[in-house]
């Protein structure tokens, strides 16, 4: 259980568990080691949750469509990790037809636990611009996807499935997508019990895993 939050076994299913923008490093790291994540409202607030059921995909199981896997045959797109976490996070921030939650304090914590080595990104190049990636945070054998862009057609998808390989070789066992979209359940998310989903955080989370 941890010292900062209340114990997620016993939080609401879809309501948050606490209320407060403490973004310290320590603080991150910490709520996402117990499977719970910040959320802000847009007014000033965040939220911290843990809902139940949870969006994960088993590593490995990520769905690849016959025109995606078109597109990834056509090798017009290039694919880094963690070379340009900052910009990633900034486009995801940038959606403003979607409105977003990545407020700018977020975005400095995020950036801080990049180069703490928590924090990871997938960036999705064509022609040497950025036209897609996602981030996300690395806690032992669970990476806990966080946000995802494109700025052309399957960009983003491009990525989701570049880091699920990636996660397949370095040993990882979940990619937590947090909540249900039906774009995430196209793609093979499933919706798993909050049980379950800490009970197997809770067993590789000290894994000797690096996400580079």
């Amino acid at each position: 259980m941890s010292a900062m939050f209340p114990d997620p076994r016993q939080a609401p299913a879809d309501a948050p568990l606490a209320i407060g923008e403490d973004f310290r490093p320590s603080t991150l790291v910490e709520a996402y080691r117990n499977g719970i994540f910040p959320w802000p409202d847009g007014g000033g607030e965040v939220f911290w949750w843990s809902p139940d059921p949870r969006a994960v995909f088993v590593v490995g199981s990520v769905r690849r469509s016959r025109s995606l896997r078109q597109v990834i045959r056509r090798d017009d797109l290039d694919v880094t990790f963690d070379t340009a976490f900052p910009a990633v996070m900034a486009a995801c921030a940038d959606r403003a037809e979607e409105g977003t939650w990545i407020t700018q304090r977020m975005q400095a914590a995020y950036e801080s636990l990049h180069r703490m080595g928590h924090a990871h990104s997938v960036e999705v190049w064509r022609d040497g611009v950025l036209v897609g990636g996602l981030y996300g945070i690395a806690v032992g054998g669970v990476f806990t996807g966080e946000s995802m862009f494109h700025r052309v057609s399957n960009a983003s998808k491009v990525a989701l499935v570049a880091l699920d390989d990636h996660l397949l070789d370095r040993g990882f066992s979940l990619i937590d997508a947090q909540l249900h979209t039906d774009h995430l359940e196209s793609m093979g998310a499933r919706m798993v019990d909050r049980e379950a989903f800490l009970d197997v955080l809770h067993a590789v989370r000290d894994a000797p895993i690096t996400f580079l």
